[in-house]
């Protein structure tokens, strides 16, 4: 039987077992919008504001440094890259192996041959009695498929069989996908929210043609972002970190030009773009658009992207290691007016 179809039976039956057996108490966690988590398993809650963790299989996540409220959310990495679709972590002692697989093995879910070979591994070959005599000095590592990421080509990467793994040890090389802090990294990256992008726009009820409008983002939108990614067991951690890095406008139509031309907007002072105030009418603004024609009975649609740099530092590693960058844009809507005059 190929292995990632065993890998699959062992899962259903997992999974079947896990549904059968009485509810287990767990936790609750904020989440990264301000929703909570069980065990890995999202659940609606309306409560909002950030805390303290969720879990997700052995990683950990801290969202008390993320991004909240109703608009914020995840970033697009600007490159092809995407954090992993599985990897290997610690997950059962001994005993909650044996609980594990003894119950599939009676039911001969997977075939007497298949069965008997995994008998004569983790019973009565080279770790009796599923390593009985090293509990607490290891333990079981199997493969966990990130949360969303279930059917993807990637999440079957992680098919070898469950393995041992001594208390400061390295993981076999054989295993690639074995967690590590640049891998919880990745992993983090995924969980990173950020604010809205709506800018703020004056004039705020409806723009003029061949007038400039005034954009800007305060400090609390552009303020960085984290989220702290752990496996306890291991002592090993890695937190990844958003800053905000420069602002691109689309006016929504061609009939506009942006200001600067180029449309990027960069972070200035711990803001983008500038409030307009009284007296400032004369002047350019250094964020912003000017619109050359109406929008009539209809609005133009103004996207606002921002860029963020992203960067972690972890368990051994001090310095920033960089991370694609990530964007993350929203719509609004512009009402464009004719400046009306009156000849006597």
């Amino acid at each position: 039987m190929p292995a990632v179809t065993r890998k699959y039976l062992l899962t259903a039956f997992t999974l079947a077992a896990v549904i059968l057996q009485p509810a287990t108490a767990h936790a609750d966690f904020t989440g990264p919008e301000g929703g909570t988590k069980v065990g890995g398993g999202a659940k609606s809650d309306d409560s909002g504001g950030g805390s303290v963790s969720a879990t997700a299989g052995a990683v950990v996540f801290d969202y008390s440094h993320n991004g909240s409220g109703a608009k914020a959310g995840p970033v697009t990495a600007a490159s092809d890259w995407t954090p992993p679709a599985c990897y290997y972590a610690p997950k059962y002692t001994p005993a909650q192996l044996k609980a594990h697989l003894e119950p599939i093995w009676a039911v001969d879910s997977t075939g007497y041959e298949w069965d008997a070979k995994q008998r004569a591994y983790y019973v009565d070959g080279d770790y009796p009695d599923f390593n009985k005599e090293k509990t607490g000095k290891g333990y079981w590592w199997d493969s966990y498929v990130t949360p969303g990421r279930e059917g993807e080509p990637g999440a079957l990467d992680c098919d070898k069989q469950i393995f041992w793994v001594d208390n400061g040890e390295a993981p076999p090389a054989d295993a690639p996908q074995a967690i590590t802090p640049e891998m919880l990294a990745r992993l983090a990256y995924a969980e990173v929210r950020v604010p809205s992008t709506k800018v703020r726009l004056a004039p705020e009820a409806a723009s003029k043609v061949n007038l400039p409008t005034w954009a800007w983002l305060d400090a609390g939108d552009v303020a960085p972002v984290s989220v702290t990614a752990s496996v306890r067991l291991l002592g090993i951690s890695a937190t990844t970190t958003a800053r905000a890095d420069s602002l691109a406008i689309e006016p929504g139509t061609p009939d506009a030009r942006t200001l600067p031309a180029s449309g990027a907007c960069p972070l200035v002072d711990g803001r983008i773009g500038e409030p307009y105030a009284a007296g400032k009418a004369n002047r350019t603004p250094p964020c912003g658009v000017t619109y050359l024609r109406s929008s009539g009975d209809t609005t133009f649609p103004l996207r606002a992207t921002l860029t963020w740099k992203i960067h972690w530092t972890g368990t051994g590693v001090t310095a920033p290691q960089p991370l694609p960058d990530g964007r993350f844009g929203a719509e609004q809507d512009v009402t464009v007016r004719e400046i009306q005059s009156v000849n006597r």
